[in-house]
């Protein structure tokens, strides 16, 4: 194997592993920088920041023997001024940032109030986040359950998340089990449950209710240490809190999340082409603008930082095709998008150069040699002649 087939080989991994690992790297890759890592303690070496720098562990549904396993020791809170930071640094989310906020002071004084022996309202952190897919509803759970752990809340900080799937049961008296299971993983974090409409009852035979019951059972029995956010759609969503007193009574604080703007989006693939060490050529930005706005005209589909993930991703595929077929490039070839490029990724046809045939006369003129000269009536043989 030759150099350039090596870097070839060596690119195309880099993109296969960026989809692979699109879905656990979102809340860092989409939205902002990753979390800081903390400090590390003396006498524990680079070990312990190691440690501390692994984000808490996301779950579809709880497995079997989950309370058997011997309890792992858990890195130090995380400093809420880092935590803070990290969210700031995340683009867009105007109002959501007011709202952490305000949530984020809210428990700060109620920890201080218990801790000086004041007494306290009664202070529900569950929560409803609406909104279209790939608005950032999972990563600010994720940061929420760090805060919480952070605060002293919540004493692990993990988040587990899971939809109709990982709660319901196809059999009489198997949901409260499954339902169960995911419950005791999510102890001392954040329970995080997408696409939560979809438990309501279809039928009559639909064992969704029994979900529902056995988690308000849960956030009633835990409700020191277990945070229920619950996600989805926003109509459909109304209709599932409203569709329960239950739901209603414990979930009290909504959060909407906006569609990204244009410019919001735009930022999204900057930061994307930042962290992956490539440069847009001169006009590039554009031509990615006008694709985002093209693949999002509808505003639902597209799947906002989603839908930018998959552009980038397309348009890095095309690169690396471009780059194949070049018998040499260079370090800066690797880092450059170009028009091309998106194009391609678009499904359009850039714009070819002049056909070799075109120029070869002006060539041989140049050679002094002039093409042979084509007969008359090779040239326009259906013409009617003079003398007929």
């Amino acid at each position: 194997m030759d150099k350039k087939d090596e870097i070839i080989l060596r690119q195309l991994d880099v993109i296969r592993s960026m989809s692979q690992s699109s879905l656990s790297r979102m809340n860092s890759d989409f939205w902002g920088t990753p979390k800081p890592t903390a400090p590390t303690p003396a006498g524990k070496g680079g070990e312990a920041a190691r440690s501390a720098d692994k984000k808490p562990p996301t779950a579809t549904s709880g497995g079997e023997g989950a309370n058997e396993k011997k309890e792992e020791e858990l890195p130090p809170p995380e400093k809420i001024e880092d935590l803070k930071k990290e969210l700031n640094s995340y683009i867009g989310l105007k109002e959501i940032k007011r709202e952490v906020k305000n949530l984020i002071n809210m428990a700060t004084v109620f920890q201080r109030r218990k801790a000086n022996d004041l007494p306290t309202t009664d202070f529900s952190l569950h929560m409803v986040f609406t909104g279209n897919p790939g608005t950032g509803k999972t990563m600010i759970a994720r940061l929420m359950a760090r805060i919480y752990r952070s605060l002293g809340i919540l004493s692990k900080g993990q988040l587990v998340e899971v939809d109709r799937s990982g709660l319901v049961a196809g059999y009489v008296g198997q949901t409260a089990i499954k339902t169960q299971k995911v419950i005791q993983s999510a102890l001392g974090g954040v329970l995080f449950i997408d696409e939560a409409y979809a438990l309501n009852g279809r039928s009559e035979n639909d064992f969704g209710q029994e979900a529902i019951d056995t988690i308000l059972k849960a956030m009633e029995d835990h409700r020191d240490d277990l945070v229920v956010i619950v996600a989805g759609y926003d109509e459909l969503m109304a209709r599932f809190i409203h569709s329960n007193p239950g739901l209603e009574s414990r979930f009290n604080r909504y959060l909407h999340f906006e569609d990204y703007t244009t410019d919001e989006m735009i930022g999204i693939f900057k930061l994307q082409c930042k962290k992956g060490c490539y440069t847009l050529a001169d006009g590039v930005e554009d031509e990615v603008r006008e694709f985002i706005e093209d693949e999002n005209g509808d505003g639902i589909t597209f799947g906002n930082a989603r839908g930018v993930r998959n552009i980038f991703e397309n348009i890095l595929t095309e690169q690396a095709n471009r780059l194949a077929a070049m018998d040499e490039f260079t370090r800066e070839d690797l880092m450059t998008i170009t028009r091309a490029d998106v194009l391609h990724a678009r499904g359009m046809i850039d714009e070819e150069p002049p056909e070799a045939s075109a120029e070869a006369p002006a060539a041989e003129d140049a050679a002094g040699e002039a093409p042979a000269e084509t007969p008359a009536e090779e040239k326009k043989p259906d013409e009617p002649r003079d003398d007929a």
